[in-house]
């Protein structure tokens, strides 16, 4: 089968590899119909810190089961099926427990199973990791589900880990796939009033499509200000730190309300004064999105016509012309890219 290899930073091949198959009786095979580049991928392609390295690719595919093994009883051939970035075994205490990314007998795509930019996939433990979905693989709603595998899950996280009440007002830092899902999110969960900071305009008309009520466009000490003032000098309840990065990080504390929360779902790739949050009584949450056990409540959803985060994906490129798809991104010229196999 036909599968995307990172060779080395900025070189990325579809090349034949070996076809997956059952290999344990908790396996399925999942043959691939689409599949997403990911901010994370995106790291690991310019070779800048991250947990993607290669040489497999993607975290992020929906596809039909072609093979299960013997001890699988929630899927089976010829069902859709999306899969959270992660797998797990679920029945773990972590699992049970709802922390799917701590599952001790789990692990990533692309780095610890086989890579979802690829014409298939071998799942492990497939009982506690496919979600089956009530479409056909030619659904038009198949970009949203797929969605929900990694950025929109991401986004639903940033807003309920605290396990806090919905937040009044939240700033979301970032107007990348995961940023634009949380505003979405924070739409969904109720919320009054959203900032959202960034600085590129296709990604800021689909924050306004989502339900940003403002953008914040002006650079560091002036943005901070602008949403200080439009909050009375308060800040907002919740902040979505949805980059990875210092400046980032320093604008989520100035914009945070005192007694507010900041949820750091971009990677901590920062430093933070925790003595002057710790006076504030600022709190921090969020982590790596327990992706598979807010599947089945995002993808009811998806299903009934609620949800559509699907415009994230602002272009599509075949597996063969994958490299386009990690180009585009690369050079800030796609949100996110769609990857039909």
């Amino acid at each position: 089968m036909k599968a995307a290899i990172l060779r080395s930073p900025g070189s990325l091949a579809v090349t034949e590899v070996p076809d997956p198959g059952i290999e344990h009786p908790s396996d399925a095979v999942v043959r691939v119909v689409a599949a997403g580049i990911c901010g994370t991928d995106l790291r690991g392609y310019q070779g800048r810190p991250g947990p993607v390295e290669g040489p497999r690719c993607g975290h992020e595919f929906v596809g039909v089961v072609t093979e299960t093994g013997a001890e699988v009883r929630t899927v089976r051939p010829g069902q859709l099926v999306v899969a959270p970035f992660m797998f797990s075994d679920g029945d773990c205490v972590r699992c049970v427990r709802g922390n799917q990314p701590s599952c001790a007998r789990g692990g990533m795509w692309g780095i610890d199973a086989g890579g979802g930019q690829a014409e298939a996939v071998r799942v492990p433990f497939a009982d506690g990791t496919l979600i089956r979905v009530p479409m056909d693989e030619r659904d038009e709603r198949i970009p949203a589900v797929l969605a929900l595998a990694d950025v929109m899950a991401t986004g639903h996280h940033a807003l309920h880990a605290s396990g806090r009440a919905a937040p009044a007002t939240v700033a979301v830092v970032g107007d990348g796939a995961v940023g634009l899902c949380a505003v979405l999110a924070a739409r969904r969960a109720g919320a009054e009033r959203i900032f959202l900071f960034g600085h590129h305009e296709p990604r800021l008309a689909v924050g306004r499509g989502f339900g940003a009520t403002d953008i914040v466009s002006a650079p560091a000490t002036a943005g901070h200000a602008e949403v200080l003032e439009a909050t009375g000098g308060a800040g907002v309840d919740l902040v979505v730190e949805a980059v990875g990065a210092q400046s980032a990080m320093d604008t989520a504390v100035a914009v945070c309300a005192d007694g507010g929360a900041i949820s750091l779902v971009g990677g901590p790739y920062s430093t933070v004064d925790a003595l002057a949050c710790h006076l504030r009584n600022v709190s921090f949450t969020g982590g790596v999105a327990p992706a598979r056990s807010y599947l089945p409540e995002l993808l009811d959803d998806v299903v009934a016509g609620r949800l559509d985060p699907s415009p994230v994906f602002d272009l599509g490129v075949r597996l063969d012309g994958i490299g386009d798809g990690y180009r585009a991104m690369a050079d800030r010229q796609a949100i996110k890219v769609l990857v039909t196999v």
